[in-house]
């Protein structure tokens, strides 16, 4: 019986609820590292033409913490039981490299540290991808336009390093 079944039904919508709050409050501590540099330090970077407007960042952001909130609580709503723990822990574990990206390339104004654990999160989420879609086939596509995002954020983020020696 998956578990999905046995929830109450207000149980659920919590969930979701909680999971997506989880992930806005991931992408808020991220940007508490972020917001102080971006005037006094990112703005005089030297970056490559394809860098999107500085509004796109947020936006972005906050749709993919929004469909990483849902797809986490669909890996929760229908595993088995046991079967969750350990796509939520390669989950959460991936929240908290994403922050420390924010915290390495912004905080510590290092892009090349920011590199460096991007290549960890890439990792980290892929295998999150991969578990996740093992317990529920939607949670791992949901994952897919993450990924893409990070694959353009790493090109972003190697591109600055290298014009910024």
């Amino acid at each position: 019986m998956r578990r999905s079944k046995s929830k109450a039904p207000l149980t659920s919508p919590i969930m979701l609820l909680v999971f997506v709050i989880i992930c806005l409050a991931a992408g808020r501590l991220g940007a508490a590292f972020t917001e102080p540099a971006l005037e006094s330090w990112y703005r005089d970077l030297a970056k490559p033409g394809w860098t999107p407007p500085d509004i796109v960042f947020p936006v972005t952001w906050s749709l993919l913490f929004v469909v990483m909130g849902i797809a986490a609580w669909l890996v929760w709503k229908t595993a088995e039981r046991g079967e969750a723990r350990l796509p939520l822990t390669l989950f959460f574990g991936q929240l908290v490299i994403n922050v420390l990206w924010s915290f390495s390339f912004f905080g510590q104004r290092d892009p090349f540290l920011g590199l460096v654990n991007l290549g960890a999160l890439l990792l980290a989420v892929i295998l999150t991808t991969i578990a996740f879609s093992r317990v529920s086939a939607v949670a791992g596509w949901l994952f897919l336009p993450y990924l893409l995002w990070l694959g353009y954020a790493g090109a972003l983020n190697l591109a600055i390093w290298r014009m910024n020696p």
